[in-house]
């Protein structure tokens, strides 16, 4: 018996140590995260193992079993952990994709004072953190003066701006011209065109179809500038198309003018189409399915849906409480989110009418709710996913446009105001949902 215990014991001892456990735990449920942002991972391991962490192999000296993840660079990353014991050591490893930091969120134009500055950007982030002058904060230099629209397409964001480098009064301005090219996700310029957009005359409105079809609106009509041959061509029977936004569906471009909606395609240099409304158009907005809305205010004021590919009228609704104008501004008299459209007739007073059952109710009056709403600057947007309404305000002009609010509707149940951003807009010319662009 003495002999088999010996044995035993030495057994014991002679037996090689096993690996330590470790495995890798994610805080959160998500595997992506914006530049910059912000993922804890936490790794569980064998009790009295010594952890490593590491990011694509390479080791951050970081011991603890809560790791804090923050990258600058986009792509898929390898997080790895290491749990060493005894002589031996486990690896866990775990991926994640770091986007960039504006690529979801809301973003505000902003003209800027024509007279006196370029124009800027806003951002809104989904978490509800805004951040003022984005672009000059990824480039160090600024958008054109009076910048007007702005259209995400194939992770770019194209800006133009009606006076580029030179003001209305003739100024020289430093920045980076009349239609810039940048990165969708970090706002990084890729290109900027000026002198071969130089017959343009006050452009206003941009839509993009692919690189060699991106079309630019202005005084004269609608152009289409391919920015590969950065050749600049006229649509012909394009002249009277209205300083609004344009609608992008089914690879064409819709846009207002006067009583008609002008249908234009890819390569192609005069009008597919123009579709006769027979009435003034405020406003061509695409439709969650694909299909256009479009808003007339001659009597009686109407909201119609227009088929995307024949262009045959699918329904139109006669508006029987306020109004659907677009007033002085550049974007559509109306906004949609499903068949749920919002219109305010650039004022304060905020009405929602519901397609499918032609009915049409008032929401709330902003001037009750916001701090000097008195001048409503463009036109209202609804949230494509969150069916938020936003509304950009003025005190006034002089130097009351520097009193100014970004206020966030909820009409889910009731009328409340989920969000006021105070005094970040310099004359805005409208408000964009990266959202509306997938």
């Amino acid at each position: 018996m003495l002999t088999i215990v010996s044995c035993s014991k030495d057994d014991a001892i002679d037996q090689p140590a096993e690996s330590p456990e470790v495995s890798i735990i994610k805080v959160s449920s998500d595997n992506s995260v914006a530049q910059e942002d912000t993922l804890y991972f936490k790794a569980r391991a064998s009790e009295g193992s010594t952890l490593l962490w590491s990011v694509d192999g390479t080791p951050v000296n970081i011991t603890d079993s809560v790791f804090k993840f923050v990258s600058v660079k986009l792509g898929t990353h390898t997080v790895g952990v290491s749990a060493s014991q005894n002589g031996k050591q486990s690896t866990a490893q775990t991926e994640v994709t770091v986007y960039g930091k504006y690529k979801n969120g809301t973003f505000i134009l902003n003209e800027g004072n024509m007279t006196t500055e370029n124009g800027s950007l806003t951002f809104i982030s989904r978490k509800g953190i805004i951040t003022d002058s984005v672009y000059f904060k990824a480039n160090g230099t600024y958008l054109g003066n009076v910048t007007q629209d702005l259209y995400i397409n194939n992770n770019r964001m194209y800006i133009i701006s009606q006076n580029g480098k030179t003001n209305a009064t003739g100024a020289g301005f430093e920045n980076d011209g009349l239609l810039i090219v940048a990165n969708a996700e970090t706002l990084k310029k890729e290109a900027a065109y000026n002198e071969e957009l130089s017959v343009l005359r006050w452009p206003t409105h941009v839509a993009v179809l692919n690189e060699q079809n991106v079309f630019l609106r202005d005084n004269n009509g609608i152009y289409r500038f391919n920015t590969v041959t950065k050749t600049l061509t006229f649509i012909k029977g394009s002249r009277s198309a209205a300083k609004l936004t344009m609608a992008v569906s089914n690879n064409k471009v819709f846009a207002a003018a006067g009583t008609k909606v002008f249908v234009v395609e890819a390569d192609k240099d005069t009008l597919t189409v123009a579709i006769d409304m027979k009435a003034s158009v405020s406003g061509v907005v695409k439709a969650s399915d694909g299909n256009i809305w479009v808003s007339t205010t001659t009597a009686p004021a109407r909201i119609s849906k227009i088929n995307y590919r024949d262009y045959s009228l699918i329904k139109a609704n006669e508006i029987t409480a306020g109004a659907v104008g677009a007033g002085f501004g550049a974007t559509p008299g109306i906004t949609a989110k499903g068949d749920t459209l919002y219109f305010s007739n650039a004022g304060t007073k905020i009405y929602r009418h519901v397609f499918t059952s032609n009915s049409t109710e008032f929401m709330a009056d902003a001037k009750t709710m916001v701090e000097d709403a008195n001048i409503v600057y463009n036109n209202i947007a609804v949230h494509p996913l969150t069916g938020e309404v936003y509304l950009n305000t003025i005190k006034g002009y002089g130097l009351n446009y520097l009193v100014n609010h970004i206020s966030v509707f909820n009409f889910s149940n009731g009328a409340k105001l989920s969000a006021d951003y105070k005094n970040y807009t310099n004359f805005p010319a409208g408000i964009f949902f990266t959202d509306s662009f997938r």
